[in-house]
């Protein structure tokens, strides 16, 4: 893709990938299994387009969408990571870039989508910013031109995924979720309340969406449960 533009950031990234540091590490282990889990979630749909969000916010759904991005480009895919948290989105810092233009810019019709694009350092995967705050996000995010824009993207690569916003706090996580193939709720250990999990559940079922799972993050892994180290459990009945 000869347009993709490679505007880059002198300065480090602030959170760097876990799976490019260190590859041998559970963690890494755990982002590779939530992939191959997601790829045999729905074998009777196509899942090319996956939202990533989470209860509330600081649950670290961004990290977790990065780190699932880059452990699917590292099977042999080509992945595109779409910041679609226009309210206070943090991927432009993980992966070093300026959030200028983005997704908000393109939705808007001041950028095109090869304008938006940014290759990254690991291969065979693209990322879109968020781009400046609008005023507007839920309106921009159910627009006509969003679903253009998650249509191109499916035509142009294997798999799509979309950091969307806490689908508690706002309703946009919702508008997402019911315009990609699944939803994957983050929720944190110890520290999410088991009635905002079981309401956010609900607030996604209600806007149709195709919940795939749950990942359990910050997990210790020096306890029972955390020894096993998988953080994906599978939608209970």
């Amino acid at each position: 893709m000869d347009l993709v533009r490679r505007r880059r950031e002198k300065q480090p990234a602030e959170r760097p990938l876990i799976i490019e540091g260190d590859p041998k590490a559970i963690t890494s282990e755990a982002f590779r299994t939530l992939r191959t889990n997601l790829q045999f979630t729905s074998p009777d749909r196509e899942l090319k387009t996956i939202l990533i969000t989470s209860v509330g916010p600081g649950e670290g759904k961004s990290t977790i969408s990065a780190n699932l991005a880059a452990a699917w480009a590292r099977s042999g895919a080509r992945v595109v990571l779409l910041s679609c948290d226009l309210r206070r989105p943090v991927l432009h810092h993980i992966f070093g870039v300026r959030n200028t233009q983005g997704l908000t810019g393109h939705l808007t019709g001041q950028a095109a989508l090869d304008e938006v694009i940014i290759k990254t350092n690991v291969p065979g995967l693209d990322f879109i910013p968020a781009g400046p705050i609008p005023p507007n996000p839920a309106e921009l995010l159910q627009s006509k031109a969003m679903t253009k824009c998650l249509q191109e993207l499916r035509e142009r690569y294997d798999v799509v995924i979309c950091d969307g916003a806490p689908v508690i706090a706002v309703t946009d996580a919702a508008v997402v979720a019911s315009q990609t193939d699944g939803t994957v709720l983050v929720i944190e250990v110890g520290d999410t309340p088991k009635e905002a999990a079981v309401h956010a559940k609900e607030l996604l079922e209600r806007a149709k969406a195709n919940i795939l799972g749950v990942v359990l993050n910050k997990v210790n892994t020096h306890d029972r449960m955390g020894s096993y180290y998988y953080y994906y459990y599978s939608e209970a009945e």
